[in-house]
């Protein structure tokens, strides 16, 4: 075995890896995802701040895609030291403890942002199939509630396979696949029993992903159903429009975890920077473009921002 290898083995730090075999163009690539970064930050902020100043703003469905807006700058501010550190060529090196806390956010972010797109699919069932109820339904107290259990949900269901990854031996080379860590990366490089950690995370991913994937087909079945018994083709254009920055903002979300997915079952003949791409596709790509969605789609926002920029100017 190297020597490298061997020491690499022995410690307890990690190895990132950013686009293996072009570490000559890091400096190249590390523009456009510093400005995917910066965009990420700014947009979501800009969200924010929006809501929170707009009066207008303050019901149900905006209290939901605040809940989004942080999540997705979380999920920002959670990857951007270890990606960017790789590309700046500040370090690759990550600690046992650092990576296990990066993937718990990593996966307790992307089961929060799974439980508020259902959430936002709710308000969208409940404001055009019971439009009589929907004040009632979604008091502020209850959509606090909601919000309090999409957390729990994410931040106590991940809890026990992560806790068991800090008491793994890892025997096989401390080389990650990607520029951040997941579950799934450390489990490949776990010399102990792992039978728990890939049961519970399958099973996991089927309660929730999946479920809530499942739910949210079934919550649009239903609008769809009502829309089309509308008589009037304007109305039914205009309870769609409502829902077609949800409908973008799912599509953003579950592609990449199914192109990801797809990648790292069938694609193990690829290169690794393809797994590497998809990796930070499934990372950045749901930040980076919900605040431009619900920036064009959304008429509230888009009107108030205009606004904004006008007073700026």
């Amino acid at each position: 075995m190297p020597t490298s290898f061997a020491s690499i083995i022995n410690t307890s730090i990690f190895i990132l890896t950013g686009f293996p075999g072009l570490d000559q163009y890091y400096p190249w690539f590390s523009i456009p995802f510093s400005s995917i970064y910066t965009l990420v930050f700014l947009g979501n902020c800009m969200v924010l701040h929006v809501i929170r100043t707009e009066p207008s703003l303050h019901q149900p469905m905006f209290y939901f895609l605040a809940m989004l807006a942080l999540t997705d700058l979380c999920m920002g501010l959670s990857t951007v030291h270890t990606v960017l550190g790789i590309l700046w060529g500040l370090s690759r090196e990550v600690s046992l403890d650092a990576c296990i806390a990066q993937t718990y956010f990593i996966h307790g972010l992307s089961l929060t942002e799974s439980g508020v797109l259902l959430a936002m699919a709710f308000d969208r069932f409940t404001a055009i199939c019971n439009p009589l109820r929907y004040t009632s339904l979604l008091t502020n107290s209850r959509v606090i509630h909601f919000m309090v259990a999409i957390l729990m949900r994410a931040a106590l269901s991940i809890l026990p396979v992560i806790i068991r990854l800090k008491f793994f031996h890892y025997c096989r080379p401390h080389i990650l696949s990607h520029s951040f860590c997941l579950h799934q990366d450390l489990l490949r490089l776990a010399c102990s029993d792992i039978r728990f950690n890939s049961l519970y995370a399958l099973a996991l991913v089927i309660c929730t992903l999946l479920l809530d994937a499942v739910l949210i087909l079934i919550s649009y079945i239903f609008i769809l159903h009502t829309v089309l018994a509308i008589a009037s083709r304007e109305e039914r254009l205009k309870s769609l429009q409502t829902c077609v920055s949800h409908i973008c903002a799912v599509l953003v979300f579950y592609i990449p975890i199914i192109g990801l997915t797809m990648v790292h079952r069938f694609g193990k003949h690829l290169s690794p920077s393809v797994h590497v791409l998809m990796g930070n596709i499934y990372i950045l790509f749901p930040p980076l473009m919900n605040p431009i969605i619900y920036s064009v789609k959304t008429q509230q926002i888009r009107s108030r921002m205009k606004k904004w920029c006008s007073l700026k100017m």
